[in-house]
């Protein structure tokens, strides 16, 4: 199956459409490879002080980072890319009025590593939602360029429509290919999984991911991102890592060091310190 490639003029409409349709897509070239160097020089250091995998599936020559939202300025630039939350905003409007950054981590699979079963990011909450809802719009960033013989993202185009038990055949397979500064663009419903690093380089991705506004995030943001750095970011940053209300009745707070009898308050005050 082929993987659509778009160009970086698309429109957030377009983009949501070919989701719907295909399940996955490529962007070429949204940021530029300057964008995708000074990430390297941000959190550099923090890969390399990152162990490798525990199990084939996260990769035994994988190193994969969180807390990125707190350690990069550029991943907090992609994070906010207009397109991208645009197309986000879109694509999940159905379902929800907010949405949140489910998950944030550098991806780094070196020489040797392991090709990951395809899966289905939804299952991170289980099997409990309903297959008519679409939980996610997720992005991965090329920081260096991605080719087959390097583990660039394999995926099946469509799957996202197929019953839970189907399997992929190799030739219904499509792999993101892509130079360093495009974005792989798929929901949280197809089949999709890093492939093998053949080659003598590493090759690292960028994995942030969007999630229904009522959901709770796989990376717990509060932790990965607390209030003393939350701070200093803004609103958009701080709606997207949830310190602001979903809805009317979710997400407020009571100051459990207040003797003010435990008003509720809105959860952005607690970002006035």
């Amino acid at each position: 199956m082929e993987l659509k490639y778009l160009p970086s003029n698309t429109d957030a409409l377009e983009i949501a459409n070919q989701l719907e349709e295909h399940g996955a897509l490529v962007i070429t070239d949204l940021i530029s490879s300057t964008e995708a160097d000074q990430f390297i020089t941000e959190i550099g250091s923090f890969i390399d002080n990152t162990p490798t995998g525990k199990d084939q599936f996260s990769g035994y020559n994988t190193q994969r980072t969180g807390a990125l939202i707190s350690r990069s300025a550029t991943c907090r630039s992609l994070a906010t890319n207009d397109l991208i939350l645009a197309a986000a905003h879109k694509y999940l409007s159905p379902f929800t009025r907010k949405i949140l950054l489910h998950l944030t981590q550098a991806i780094k699979i070196n020489p040797g590593g392991e090709e990951q079963v395809l899966h289905r990011d939804r299952l991170a909450w289980g099997s409990y939602l309903p297959s008519s809802i679409e939980p996610q719009f997720n992005t991965i960033w090329a920081i260096t360029d991605f080719s087959k013989e390097n583990g660039a993202t394999r995926c099946v185009p469509g799957s996202h429509k197929w019953n839970a038990d189907q399997r992929a055949t190799e030739k219904q397979v499509a792999y993101a290919e892509m130079s360093a500064g495009s974005v792989f663009i798929y929901n949280g419903s197809v089949l999709h999984g890093g492939s093998a690093n053949h080659s003598s380089e590493s090759r690292i991705g960028v994995n942030l991911t969007y999630c229904l506004g009522w959901l709770r995030q796989e990376e717990n943001q509060f932790l990965s991102c607390p209030p003393d750095i939350a701070k200093d970011f803004d609103n958009t940053l701080q709606d997207l890592l949830g310190y602001t209300q979903g809805e009317y009745a979710l997400g407020y707070y009571s100051d459990p060091y207040s003797k003010d009898g435990g008003r509720i308050r809105k959860p952005e005050k607690a970002l006035v310190l």
